[in-house]
């Protein structure tokens, strides 16, 4: 059995709000975080990054990221997890900057990071545009990924985390906000050792690829779209979840966790599963 060289745990579309505010006045977004921080505690498992892939807050403000980021670190640290944040629609630079880093930000100047969690490399590109919901990438971010791109990860293993889709949608506003002008960013990717691209934004949960290479849109913290509503209808329904995305053998693995509260059908030893699988596998040969 395989264990993951990396682990990544993708918490999107968070939108937390200033304490004593609720996301459309029915959801409580900082609860929906602690409970899964303490889920991931709770299960002992490594985990080498938190990857908050955007909309980090419903509105900007910086006291939302203050309280966003009084929630993760003391769970990074116990987990001797690094945290990465990617920027999205609903976040302003200034007050994410501000809010997370105690920096001061520049509304003009993208996100953009590099991270080395081993031999992994992960990319963040800011795909928002100040006072826009759809995304778009720059010119100058565009070179700057290619440039990026240019060398390898050590184990030739990339993922690159933007908020929004590169992806078509059957879903019109869900269409409507995907990245723009994606065949750029694919003509940049081809033959480059990424593995993934990770997003958020859509608040459902999707796969699709460019360029050949999976495209995952992991399910949102603060609540769900509806995919298959009536004809004629747009709406938003109670749930959450997060994403783990593992790499094992080279190759990236996501996988959607259901987070919201529900009861068990069953809950067994692993290692007693493995032993069943492993005496079927027998009497099969």
């Amino acid at each position: 059995m395989s264990t993951p060289a990396c682990t990544i745990v993708q918490l999107t579309d968070t939108h937390i709000v200033t304490p004593g505010e609720l996301v459309r006045g029915v959801v409580d977004t900082a609860d929906n975080v602690r409970a899964v921080l303490e889920q991931i505690v709770g299960s002992g498992r490594n985990v080498d990054a938190l990857l908050l892939s955007g909309d980090l807050t419903d509105d900007g403000d910086i006291r939302a990221y203050r309280k966003l980021r009084d929630l993760v670190e003391p769970v990074a640290a116990a987990l001797d997890a690094e945290i990465i944040y990617a920027m999205g629609n609903h976040d302003v630079r200034e007050s994410f900057r501000a809010g997370l880093f105690d920096a001061r930000g520049d509304p003009d100047r993208p996100h953009d990071t590099v991270h080395l969690l081993g031999s992994t490399r992960v990319i963040t590109m800011d795909s928002t545009r100040p006072g826009r919901h759809e995304g778009w990438l720059d010119d100058d971010q565009l070179s700057w990924l290619r440039s990026e791109l240019a060398h390898a990860a050590p184990a030739g293993c990339t993922v690159l985390v933007l908020h929004h889709p590169p992806l078509r949608s059957a879903i019109p506003p869900i269409d409507g906000l995907r990245l723009q002008h994606a065949a750029r960013l694919g003509d940049i990717l081809l033959g480059s050792d990424v593995k993934m691209i990770v997003c958020g934004h859509s608040h459902l949960t999707g796969s699709g690829s460019l360029a050949g290479i999976p495209v995952w849109v992991g399910p949102a913290l603060s609540y769900r779209l509806d995919t298959f509503a009536p004809i004629g209808r747009h709406r938003g329904v109670f749930g959450f979840g997060f994403s783990r995305i593992d790499v094992v053998d080279g190759t990236v693995v996501a996988t959607a966790v259901e987070a919201t509260p529900s009861e068990p059908v069953y809950d067994v030893s692993e290692s007693e599963i493995l032993a069943r699988l492993r005496d079927l596998a027998r009497q099969g040969t």
